[in-house]
């Protein structure tokens, strides 16, 4: 079975966009799409293709974001990933240590659009802190060394860099999410 997942951009930190897990996963039903689980409280939907017809990712979004903006009034910035391509993220991380020894220090930014290699080339060489950057398959893999809330390399710039709005999971949430999908593969 295929499987997808939907990740939402800045929702649920501080005092902004709230989107509830019930509120998720009933977008996912309204839409037509299966077995919707969320993990975390962070805007982060694993679902199958269902009755909706969608064979593609960013299909699986956008259906989502329409539904959701028909529940709650709002537009809800969504990108989707498939199986295969958390697979692909999970495979191809360059910061193996990072993810074993920090995960929570070590980030995905998955972009909505075509990631800029040489925007992030640019940003790396001016980067004055200790972050290590690396794109692979379409994603920026951050590790920041001293953690994420000392670090100038906010969302802001790095979708300056990435050449796009981008969404970010740590490393655990990327593993939860890679875990969960191939859960619903296999049933």
């Amino acid at each position: 079975m295929i499987c997808f997942a939907v990740l939402l951009r800045a929702v649920n930190i501080g005092p902004g966009l709230r989107v509830t897990s019930a509120d998720l996963r009933g977008a996912a039903d309204d839409a037509g799409l299966g077995a919707a689980r969320t993990l975390l409280n962070s805007g982060n939907l694993v679902v199958t293709p269902g009755t909706s017809g969608v064979t593609r990712a960013d299909d699986v979004a956008r259906l989502v974001q329409e539904q959701l903006a028909a529940r709650l009034g709002q537009d809800v910035p969504a990108v989707g990933l498939s199986g295969q391509q958390l697979e692909a993220i999970a495979g191809a991380n360059p910061f193996t240590a990072a993810a074993r020894d920090h995960p929570a220090q070590l980030q995905v930014h998955v972009p909505f659009g075509d990631l800029d290699e040489a925007g992030v080339a640019r940003l790396d060489l001016a980067n004055a802190g200790r972050e290590v950057l690396a794109t692979a398959v379409g994603v920026l893999y951050v590790h920041y060394a001293d953690g994420i809330g000392r670090s100038k390399l906010t969302p802001k710039v790095i979708d300056r860099a990435v050449g796009a709005p981008t969404t970010a999971r740590n490393w655990n949430t990327i593993t939860k999410l890679r875990n969960a999908c191939a859960e619903l593969a296999s049933e």
